[in-house]
């Protein structure tokens, strides 16, 4: 370990001190947890883990589409709670892009619940670049950006009959692109369900599309490609995944299936996957269902490190990325994601999965990853899966430093989370998943917003950095 002599410790120590005094507004981080001194003129540097904030496009949308203002109202908020960086979703689940692309038109408007409580289209009329805007704001605060876009998706058809839009309502042609469900009644393309009532299990919103379809690859990537153009810090892919366990079962992918198994003669249905079955017990015993769900890792596996090296090649200073969902052992096989270490066995724990599961780890492809440790109020400490520090526990357990993996709450949406005024339990989620994890990130700002979470998180934010000064 590097030694300083006491006299340059000294030194160092005043000179940095009057700079922070002469700087009030600026995040005391920088000094606490740097420099200690054991009395040996030995010295630790202790690295404060990044703290991110995820900005959702639709949810943000009628603050941020037409004001630059309040996006730097916002994210002066977010520097003065603690945060490091944002995470800005520039690809709706509906498609199309909130920043300028060649192969995909801009989003001109979005769905959102009004003050008087009334469900419509937010318009976009401003014209200049939304993303470049959030990258200089942010750069100028002294926060790093990462852009998310949603990958397998390409349209959305929205509740209460307001309305459709993205790709796949535009061009009829692209139905073929479209996520074929493995239904009651057979195969159902999931453009063909109608339904835009929320209560009805027949309605599919948010149209994704067929991760094993080429052409489908190929045009994200053309997205991603643009995307990495931006001075962006970091690019995540959200929903880089099949939609559920009952997608996809076209006659494309079962024929792209039989091809990776080598055999021509089998019955799907029978050999494969059971009818609408939507999880993975129902299929045990099933003579090729292991290998179909480590054909349909293999498919994101492949198409992952395409995109990674697709932005390395454009920079390779931008920290690739995905999101996933911290609940492995259900999110693994259905979402067709296989996140822990290459020298995990998950056929050691799973009757799932089978020894070539293991081979289609895509860690190796990432620079960092999201794990979305999403639990109650009542669940923040704890060890197993579904409570916010044990996913933490378990993703260290899988990942085994392969990568680093920032965890994080959704403060909206979980149990107990839906109605406001979960202060204490923010704050001890910083707690709960920091310590554990390389990082922390919260899901998301119009919840911490709405909420008035601001003053929580940064106590827990407080909490973190000043127990560095004492490591």
């Amino acid at each position: 370990m590097k030694r300083i002599s006491f006299a340059t410790l000294i030194v160092l120590f005043f000179s940095v001190l009057s700079t922070f005094s002469a700087c009030s507004t600026e995040n005391h981080e920088d000094i606490l947890g740097k420099w200690t001194w054991d009395g040996n003129e030995d010295t630790t540097v202790v690295t404060a883990k990044p703290r991110y904030i995820w900005i959702d496009a639709a949810a943000n949308f009628a603050r941020f589409a037409n004001s630059k203002e309040n996006i730097e109202e916002d994210l002066t908020k977010v520097k003065n709670a603690g945060f490091t960086d944002i995470i800005v979703d520039v690809r709706p689940t509906m498609g199309d892009v909130l920043f300028n692309s060649s192969h995909c038109p801009q989003v001109t408007k979005l769905d959102y619940w009004t003050d008087s409580g009334q469900y419509q289209f937010y318009e976009r009329t401003a014209t200049w670049d939304y993303l470049q805007a959030f990258i200089d704001i942010a750069h100028k605060l002294g926060l790093k950006v990462t852009a998310s876009m949603n990958t397998f998706v390409g349209g959305n058809l929205y509740a209460y009959g307001l309305g459709e839009q993205g790709l796949v309502f535009r061009d009829a042609a692209k139905k073929d692109w479209v996520t074929t469900l493995n239904m009651a009644d057979g195969p159902v393309n999931e453009m063909d369900l109608t339904t835009t009532d929320p209560s009805d299990a027949a309605f599919y919103g948010t149209k994704f599309l067929n991760p094993v379809n080429k052409d489908v690859q190929d045009y994200l990537i053309s997205i991603i490609s643009d995307l990495a153009q931006y001075n962006v810090d970091g690019i995540c892919l959200d929903r880089c995944r099949f939609d559920n366990l009952t997608s996809d079962v076209s006659d494309y992918t079962q024929q792209k299936f039989k091809e990776y198994l080598g055999v021509s003669d089998l019955d799907f249905f029978t050999d494969v996957i059971k009818p609408e079955s939507t999880t993975t017990s129902e299929n045990s015993g099933k003579k090729y269902f292991k290998d179909w769900i480590a054909f349909r890792a293999k498919t994101i596996c492949d198409f992952v490190k395409r995109a990674s090296e697709t932005v390395h090649a454009v920079n390779k200073n931008i920290k690739f990325s995905t999101y996933v969902g911290a609940w492995y052992s259900s999110y693994s096989p259905e979402s067709g994601v296989n996140w822990a270490s290459s020298s995990y066995d998950a056929s050691a724990a799973y009757s799932w999965a089978n020894s070539d599961y293991q081979k289609y780890s895509y860690l190796s492809s990432l620079d960092q990853i999201f794990l979305g440790c999403y639990a109650g109020t009542d669940a923040v400490y704890g060890d197993g899966e579904w409570t916010m520090q044990g996913f933490a526990k378990q993703g260290q357990n899988l990942i085994k430093g392969e990568v680093p993996f920032i965890g994080g709450p959704d403060v909206g949406n979980s149990t107990g989370f839906t109605q406001g005024g979960q202060g204490d339990a923010v704050t001890k989620s910083v707690d709960a998943i920091i310590n554990v994890a390389d990082g922390y990130f919260v899901f998301d700002l119009c919840h911490v917003r709405e909420y008035d979470y601001w003053d929580a998180l940064k106590k827990g934010i407080d909490a973190y950095l000043e127990s560095l000064s004492s490591k």
